[in-house]
């Protein structure tokens, strides 16, 4: 058996299209995928801040970014910014172990509608967190965590390797664990 195609060939490109652009519908369809991720108690703890190229939240979120990711982010048809809600109602938990965690299955889920689109994603984090959240100002218990950008790939996939399976099973496992079969 295959992984799946879907998985197998979706890339993070290292440019985006800047003439293509995403429409208010494709950007819901990238939403809908995201809200159907499994979450902790179903707690949902993501939320996203869209700017579309050429609309005024898109300067708001460029002018925020590092210069290594303002080279080739502005040019994605779509910046979105994700943030997690790490405080849990009706607990006295001070902090949600599970919300960052969650948040990352939900933009897993957007990746990959996106890329069933004909689309490509960038996650990345090279932006001022400190600025960007005071410019966003997000309610408590909300944390800007990581952005990712969605476009047309401007080129194809580049020649990358991944860890095997083999490796991902031989972990560091210390602490008296002892060795694997």
């Amino acid at each position: 058996m295959d992984v799946h195609p879907l998985f197998a060939t979706r890339f993070s490109p290292l440019r985006f299209d800047p003439g293509w652009t995403i429409t208010e519908d494709e950007v819901d369809l990238l939403l809908e995928a995201a809200r159907w991720a499994p979450s902790a108690g179903n707690s949902q703890p993501w939320a996203y801040f869209t700017a579309r190229r050429g609309e005024p939240e898109h300067e708001r979120i460029v002018r925020h970014l590092a210069a290594s990711s303002g080279r080739w982010a502005p040019s994605a048809s779509l910046l979105i910014v994700t943030m997690a809600h790490r405080y849990i109602e009706d607990t006295d938990w001070a902090y949600s172990d599970f919300a960052d965690y969650d948040l990352g299955q939900s933009v897993a889920h957007l990746t990959l509608q996106a890329h069933a689109m004909g689309l490509a994603c960038r996650q990345f984090r090279a932006f001022d967190l400190d600025k960007l959240t005071a410019d966003l100002g997000p309610d408590a218990g909300w944390h800007v965590v990581s952005m990712i950008a969605v476009g047309k790939a401007a080129e194809g996939p580049q020649p990358r390797e991944r860890r095997s399976p083999d490796d991902l099973r031989s972990a560091p496992w210390s602490g008296g664990l002892g060795e694997r079969d």
